[in-house]
């Protein structure tokens, strides 16, 4: 009798064990990124990124806390153990993909130049001889800029966030801000004075969520889940309601890429697998 009481009572708080909950997902993003992530009335931030994951973290029934820092600590905190994933859109480059594993994309990206109303268009990077170009730190946008800027003779300053770099340009103190399309074209829609203008169509790229190579698990399921979204609309939905118009048939919002990660980028496993939406 008494072992088969020692028994039950084992297999009563084993059952305790397995039915605690997950603990929540450890994420940020940059908070002054509109219309990505930006401080909503009240308290707190919204955006096209918080809609995204909140969703994501739901139907994995898990909660998730998303940090509101500057971008340039996102990736250091994310290696450092401080987050699970970076919920900020992030450029999957060659570089960061050797090093990070990264998601499916989940929006196309491309790089487009901001200036002020007034000013003549751009029509290459020989045209920023002499002048002055704002960039948000630590983005890519500030790697390419700072290349360019050597062989083309302007100056690159980096801010802290992305609507600092635009206020350097309607200030004067920039000439333009390179920026990604879909934030460069949001403050243009919000701000009479800035111009959005060229596109570097050349730059097109996947913004994705980035994770630590130790936990390709986790960077499994919510792809998965992101997958799923895309199947069932939701990502084209929430495109819609942040970004002003509906996305393309080829847009990343829609499209669901085989295996994990990245087509062609380090990190990219082919493998197929067949997706499970409930």
């Amino acid at each position: 009798m008494f072992h088969r009481l020692v028994v039950l009572v084992s297999l009563l708080l084993a059952g305790s064990a397995f039915a605690q909950p997950l603990p929540p997902l450890r994420t940020g993003v940059d908070g002054t990124f509109a219309p990505h992530a930006m401080p909503k009335l009240g308290g707190g931030i919204e955006g096209f990124q918080i809609d995204l994951f909140t969703e994501v973290a739901k139907r994995m029934k898990r909660e998730i806390t998303i940090d509101s820092v500057s971008f340039s600590t996102l990736i250091p905190g994310m290696m450092s153990g401080r987050y699970d994933f970076i919920a900020a859109p992030t450029t999957v480059t060659k570089e960061r993909a050797e090093s990070m594993l990264f998601t499916a994309g989940y929006l196309w990206t491309a790089y487009q130049f901001g200036i002020k109303k007034g000013s003549a268009p751009i029509k290459g990077w020989a045209d920023l001889k002499g002048k002055v170009v704002s960039v948000n730190k630590g983005t890519p946008y500030e790697t390419l800029s700072k290349a360019e800027g050597e062989k083309n003779g302007f100056t690159v300053q980096a801010y802290d966030t992305q609507p600092d770099a635009t206020q350097a340009v309607l200030s004067g103190r920039a000439y333009a801000t390179l920026g990604g399309n879909t934030t460069i074209v949001y403050a243009a829609s919000k701000n009479p004075d800035f111009v959005a203008d060229l596109e570097l169509t050349t730059t097109r790229a996947h913004w994705a969520a980035p994770f630590p190579k130790t936990n390709e698990a986790l960077r499994n399921q919510v792809q998965d889940v992101m997958s799923c979204m895309k199947r069932d609309g939701t990502i084209a939905k929430m495109s819609e309601k942040w970004f002003g118009k509906p996305p393309a048939a080829d847009a990343l919002e829609r499209v669901i890429t085989p295996g994990y990660g990245v087509p062609g980028m380090p990190g990219y496993d082919p493998t197929p697998h067949e997706l499970k939406c409930g």
